[in-house]
Order: structure tokens, then C-alpha cells, then sequence
């Protein structure tokens, strides 16, 4: 098989169907930039769930009057309540947070928004309890064993905050997905229109091929290349395009959740991690699509 006429034949069908082919390259791009980008939502998914799930507390907030009165939880209602939680089961540490020390803690979460800091104010910020479990999953027994004690406010629990962020990213990913499944159908046809084209334009010199003894699969060779090099081009375009969202968009919208630390972040190897499978993924659709095509559609 001469490899060199088996390329001049990809690029002479590339040349000849341009604006099909540069329709299928960018709809390639984008379904593998969709595709890419419920990828990232995955990856960030995965970075929180580990950064944060042996850092999961409860937080129990007193009442203003214990706040304000009780700074070393020395008087009850308080100090009653701590020795309480500390001889609950599954407890593992009880961390008495007073009014001052919480809003230290607020001023590090959010000096990323001076703004919002200077807004603030101690006494609006009620002293805590700050209760790490042995088992996350059983936060449930401190919410029901101490709302509405004498001297608590409120129980949060902080893992039941992150399932809806995590709901919402989850929806974000799936919406990325279901849109790339779209697009990646949309690229299917274009694949099939393209190669279906460039062989009904090139079928009077495939007719002599097979006519002089070239054999099927020599003939059909040239075709496939050309999908798969689109689809590789439409990989390339994609991943470029990846980068510059990351870095232009991404990182400006979420730049102070990412430097707060409430979203973790998401940096270019990120993306450059993902790379391989777009290509992958892209080179097997195209040359799936192709054979498939070549197969029922096109008699070479």
C-alpha cells in the first residue's frame, strides 16, 4: 500500500468538502468541550468530597445571651452543654468557638470580600460549638438530641449543605453531558453526510482503482483517515478552548470561591488530565462512525 498516496487522497478530500469538514470539526469541538466541561465538574466534585469529608463538623450556635455573657463557657447553660456533647456516642472532639474567635474565623473565610468584612460585626456572630464526628453520616443524632436545648440557637449541619452544592454541580455536570450527547449525534450525522459526500465526488477514480485490483479496504482507507482527522482537529480546538475558558471565565467567576477555599481549585493540569480521554474519545467516533458509514452506505 503506498502510504504517501493514501494521504494525498485524505488531504484531497478534506480540501474539497472544506466547509462540511470544518462544520464537523467544530461540531466535534464543542460536544468534546461539553463533554470536557462536565469532566472538570466531576474532578471538582471528587477534589471536595476528599478535601472535605474528614472535615465535616456539626456546629452548635448558642443564643445571643450565652454568646454575650459566657466568653470561656465556664456558666451554664454552656458548660453543661459541652459536657453533654463530649459524653454523646460517636463524638470524637468538641471545640468551644466563642464570639471573638468566630469572627476571626469569618474575617479568614471571606478576606477574599473586604467588603462584606467590613459589614460585619462580632456581635452578630454567635459563639459555637464546633462538634467533629467519628462517623459524618451520623450527624442526624446531634441535630435531633440538642435543637431546642436551653441556651442553643440552632444546629447545622455542615454536610447536609454540601449535598446541595453537590446536588448543584451534579445538575451542572449532567446538563454538560446530556447537551454533549446532543452535539455528539449532531457530529455523528455530519460524519456520516461527510464521508457519504467525498465518496460520491471521487467515485469515477475509485472506480478505477478497483477496476486496475485495488481492494476494498485500500480504497475506503482514505475516507476513514479523513474522519479521523477531524475528529482529532475537533479534539485539539476543544482542549485550546477548555484552557482559555478556564482561564478567562472559569477563574474570574469562581476566583473568590477558589481563593476562600469553598470550591476547590481547578488548575490547567486539570484539564490537561481530561485531554487524553477527549482524544480518545474523539478518535473512536470518528473511526466508529466512519466504518460504520463505509459499511452500509458506500459501496467503493
Amino acid at each position: 500500500m503506498r502510504t504517501s498516496f493514501v494521504f494525498s487522497e485524505v488531504v484531497t478530500g478534506l480540501r474539497r468538502n472544506v466547509t462540511m469538514t470544518i462544520a464537523m470539526i467544530l461540531t466535534t469541538a464543542i460536544s468534546l468541550g461539553l463533554l470536557g466541561g462536565g469532566l472538570l465538574v466531576v474532578r471538582m466534585v471528587d477534589k471536595m468530597q476528599a478535601n472535605y469529608q474528614g472535615k465535616l463538623e456539626v456546629a452548635v450556635l448558642l443564643t445571643n445571651d450565652v454568646s454575650a455573657n459566657d466568653q470561656d463557657c465556664s456558666s451554664q447553660p454552656c458548660s453543661g452543654l459541652r459536657q453533654s456533647l463530649e459524653t454523646t456516642s460517636g463524638v470524637e472532639t468538641v471545640v468551644f468557638e466563642n464570639r471573638e474567635k468566630g469572627f476571626e474565623r469569618f474575617k479568614r473565610i471571606f478576606e477574599a470580600q473586604p467588603e462584606l468584612v467590613k459589614l460585619a460585626r462580632p456581635e452578630a456572630i454567635p459563639a459555637t460549638f464546633r462538634v467533629k464526628l467519628e462517623d459524618p453520616e451520623r450527624a442526624d443524632v446531634i441535630v435531633r438530641e440538642f435543637s431546642g436545648k436551653a441556651g442553643v440557637k440552632s444546629v447545622d449541619d455542615q454536610g447536609k449543605f454540601l449535598d446541595r452544592l453537590f446536588n448543584v454541580l451534579n445538575g451542572v455536570r449532567d446538563g454538560a453531558l446530556f447537551l454533549a450527547l446532543l452535539q455528539a449525534l449532531a457530529a455523528l450525522l455530519l460524519i456520516s453526510n461527510t464521508i457519504q459526500v467525498s465518496a460520491y465526488t471521487r467515485r469515477t477514480e475509485v472506480g478505477i482503482m478497483r477496476l486496475v485490483g485495488a481492494t476494498r479496504w485500500y480504497t475506503q482507507l482514505p475516507f476513514l483517515i479523513e474522519a479521523v482527522v477531524a475528529g482529532i482537529i475537533g479534539a485539539v480546538v476543544s482542549v485550546v478552548g477548555l484552557v482559555l475558558f478556564k482561564a478567562f471565565i472559569l477563574d474570574r467567576v469562581l476566583g473568590d470561591l477558589f481563593t476562600s477555599g469553598i470550591l476547590p481549585t481547578l488548575g490547567q493540569l486539570d484539564v490537561l488530565i481530561i485531554a487524553p480521554i477527549l482524544f480518545g474519545v474523539s478518535v473512536l467516533i470518528s473511526a466508529l462512525t466512519g466504518y460504520v458509514t463505509l459499511r452500509l452506505y458506500v459501496r467503493l
